[in-house]
């Protein structure tokens, strides 16, 4: 997932001829919105870095369990999913949905290819609402804002940030936008995260090199947090059992091999 973010502040452009990080990830789980150029690039970085297809998947299963969580154990109706990438199959509100009808769904992200795609998200259940808006994860406050027509910051949101953080390359900054949304949003809230880590413990020591390749020839530029830092973005939320796991073992069955991507649910007391 990206957050399309463009120094000038302006809307990107789409760009056909250079991989980016929204067509690739769609390239890897399986999806066919994506270019030649995105196609070659994943293959490459897929051959530096065998289990990235391994990651997009258990990333992918890590959303459907944490919404299920929220929506069925939680009782969340409301959520928020910043940077959200292009549609596939089982989209956040697709999952809370099914378990609750009412629930009420926004999309954020300015990846250009995800805005071609936007009306495929904009179909929910004639009960609850799913709405996309255009917001920068560089801008917290704006996302907020607008997402705030259609969520009630009076009453708990998940707030949905997979794979987005790691495209926020200063780590200062990158708290900080965690802090702020989470500051909009009342006690009973979660944040539902995940991000790419280089620690040897889960395998990741190959996302290195795998990572520089991706930032000479593709885009948005993109980086990998240790675990320390990645806990770091839940400070002052209580992370529920099993606490920042590889995303591939969050509460999954039986036992499943661990990945290079962390992933945790935070509750907002």
């Amino acid at each position: 997932m990206s957050d399309g973010h463009t120094p000038s502040g302006e809307p990107p452009r789409l760009n056909s001829g250079v991989a980016h990080n929204a067509r690739v990830w769609n390239y890897w789980i399986g999806g066919k919105d994506h270019y030649e150029v995105d196609q070659r690039v994943g293959e490459h970085v897929a051959g530096m870095f065998p289990v990235i297809r391994d990651i997009a998947r258990a990333d992918r299963d890590f959303l459907g369990r944490a919404v299920r969580l929220a929506a069925e154990e939680r009782g969340v109706r409301q959520f928020l999913d910043i940077g959200t990438g292009l549609p596939t199959a089982d989209n956040t509100h697709e999952i809370a949905q099914r378990v609750a009808p009412d629930s009420r769904i926004v999309y954020v992200d300015n990846d250009p290819i995800v805005l071609v795609h936007a009306r495929a998200l904009l179909t929910g259940t004639r009960e609850g609402v799913t709405a996309y808006i255009e917001a920068d994860v560089h801008d917290p406050d704006a996302v907020v804002e607008r997402a705030s027509v259609t969520l009630d910051f009076g009453a708990p949101v998940a707030v949905m940030m997979l794979g987005i953080l790691n495209f926020v390359l200063d780590h200062d900054k990158a708290r900080e936008i965690v802090r702020r949304v989470m500051a909009a949003v009342p006690s009973g809230s979660l944040l539902v995260l995940t991000h790419p880590t280089f620690d040897a413990e889960v395998g990741g020591e190959g996302q290195i090199p795998a990572m520089e390749f991706w930032n000479e020839n593709a885009t948005p530029p993109i980086t990998a947090r240790g675990g320390a830092d990645i806990a770091a973005f839940f400070e002052g939320l209580e992370l529920l059992e099993p606490g920042l796991v590889s995303c591939s073992r969050w509460r999954a069955p039986g036992s499943p091999a661990a990945v290079p991507q962390y992933g945790a649910v935070g509750l907002k007391p």
